[in-house]
């Protein structure tokens, strides 16, 4: 997923609606390599499925996405929000109806125009779990939105409070009040998709038609991504770089090589054996600033041993107190990284170091004996605990140290299980075909705590319609939840967010461990470099001298 960071949750409709209205390579170069006037080579890696930003939620493709798609909103670096396609937004009836105008002239990259329908279209094909797209949650608090997930629901289906009144004009009836909704219209899951998306979407999703910074120019599969700047883009995003060349690598030591030797031009990956150096490395110019990613491990609930009940929760809490996360920041992530103290980075508001309970996220071996031990006397553990991480990342060295903590501490066999690429082991987490606990993490699609809580805790996206991919369900967070939609205020928004967390914090579905600094290098002709919200790079901002 793509990483983003807010300094402040607008909670409040009304609030919102004042702000909206108005206005695997192996460094084989190709034909757009380094060497380009200005095309900038970035690191990427094998997206995980087609482009459809709907079904994106994974970094690999929602880099490339992000770039080729122009939503209702965008976020700006401290995570105000923008009117983009959207001419206003604004809502009544307690931000349970919104009326939504959209801004003339734009179109997609094969000249038909961008309309209601390109919307309505794009959200109606998203949230039928017919067609299976991982986003189907964001539209969970939409009328009609229960309709489109029964078993035998017709592909054609569609959200019956969705209307296209005209070609400029959307209306929206929610079936809850979701004062974030305005804050979602900027994630993938609500970008537009022309007509050809719905005809061929196998096709499509090879070789995308967008309305975004970039046209769309080619996919190599596990070699690169390519495409240029779009003439006819009228957005707040204009490149001023004239193209970029996502060279997919399976190890981000072989791209900061291919930086380092003049192959690549930037990488937003450090790996681990460069993070004691990359910093002082004259060659390059290299960046380390605050984030929004969060790094943390699920422990699916299917897992023998691992329910949500009494003895899952005080397993979960004796492993979560074996992790000396302070040493392991200190050891690997090299001043890069910071303890977790709740379910979110410390750039959003609701973020909190005094939430009841989370002493479960500090470092306490005899704790965790004693709760191992009292978990035990409900039923006697048997087998191995293990995490599954994806090789071609960074989470090897990390991933390894916690299992050694937690075989040291608890006295059981715990390994690292390696998975080639990320598109096997996501393939493996998005199908719920993981067999052991497995390395998760978070990088926000929108600037809010909704995006951290609901889309990967909430119900409304477990089973496959959204982020929550280890099954989490609690009624009394989702009450919660639903609780913090309602706000009139960020403030008490916050408070039933944070009431949220604290629920977490007794059934730790994932287990926090970091918050990750933005980290990248670049070639010192490269320049322009500049992250956003949540920490990702402004691939629009890069250029480099001839």
């Amino acid at each position: 997923m793509n990483t983003r960071h807010v300094t402040s949750l607008v909670a409040a409709g009304a609030a919102i609606v004042m702000l909206l209205s108005g206005c695997g390579s192996t460094g084989i170069s190709n034909s757009s390599n380094a060497s380009d006037s200005n095309i900038i080579s970035v690191y990427g890696s094998e997206p995980a499925h087609p482009l459809f930003p709907g079904n994106t939620t994974e970094a690999g493709g929602g880099k490339v996405v992000d770039q080729l798609f122009a939503g209702l909103v965008t976020y700006d670096a401290r995570g105000g929000i923008h009117n983009e396609v959207a001419d206003s937004i604004t809502s009544s009836d307690n931000a349970t109806h919104y009326v939504i105008k959209l801004k003339s002239g734009w179109k997609f990259t094969d000249g038909t125009p961008v309309t209601a329908h390109s919307f309505v279209d794009a959200w109606n094909y998203t949230a039928n779990s017919a067609n299976k797209q991982a986003s189907a949650s964001f539209f969970s608090t939409i009328e009609g939105y229960d309709d489109l997930q029964k078993p035998d629901v017709d592909p054609k289906a569609t959200l019956s409070g969705l209307t296209v009144v005209d070609d400029n004009t959307i209306d929206v009836k929610l079936s809850q009040p979701d004062s974030a909704f305005p804050v979602k219209a900027g994630s993938h899951a609500y970008m537009p998709l022309p007509e050809s998306a719905f005809k061929d979407p196998k096709k499509f999703g090879q070789h995308p038609v967008s309305n975004g910074p970039y046209k769309f120019v080619s996919w190599q599969h596990n070699h690169s991504i390519e495409m240029v700047k779009n003439p006819d883009y009228k957005g707040n995003r204009v490149a001023k770089n004239d193209g970029l060349n996502f060279k997919i690598y399976t190890s981000p030591d072989s791209a900061y090589a291919d930086l380092r030797g003049g192959n690549l031009d930037f990488t937003n990956m450090i790996p681990d054996t460069a993070l004691t150096s990359f910093q002082s490395d004259k060659s390059l110019k290299a960046y380390n600033e605050p984030g929004g990613n969060t790094l943390t491990f699920t422990i699916p609930e299917w897992l023998e041993h691992f329910g949500q009940n009494e003895e899952g929760n005080l397993r979960r809490q004796a492993i979560s107190m074996s992790i000396d996360r302070k040493t392991i920041a200190e050891k690997i992530f090299h001043g890069t990284a910071t303890p977790a103290v709740d379910f979110l980075a410390a750039p959003i508001s609701a973020y909190s170091k005094e939430l009841k309970g989370n002493e479960v996220l500090k470092y306490n071996p005899s704790k965790a004996k004693e709760l191992w031990a009292k978990a035990n006397a409900i039923s006697p553990w048997s087998g191995e605990f293990g995490i599954a991480y994806n090789a071609d990342g960074t989470a090897k060295n990390w991933v390894e140290a916690i299992c050694n903590y937690i075989k040291n501490t608890l006295d059981i066999d715990a390994k690292s299980i390696p998975m080639s690429t990320s598109d096997e082991f996501l393939s493996n987490v998005d199908s719920g075909k993981m067999t052991s606990a497995y390395r998760s993490g978070w990088g926000p699609d929108y600037p809010s705590a909704d995006n951290y809580l609901v889309q990967l805790y909430d119900s409304s996206s477990a089973d496959g319609k959204g982020g929550n991919s280890g099954n989490y369900k609690n009624p009394a967070f989702d009450a919660m939840m639903d609780k913090a939609l309602s706000a009139p205020s960020t403030e008490e928004a916050d408070k039933y967010y944070q009431q949220g967390e604290e629920i977490l914090l007794q059934d730790l579905p994932a287990i926090p461990l970091w918050n990750q600094n933005a980290t990248a290098a670049s070639t010192s002709a490269v320049s322009g470099v500049a992250f956003d919200y949540g920490g990702g790079p402004v691939f629009t901002a890069l250029t480099k001298k001839p």
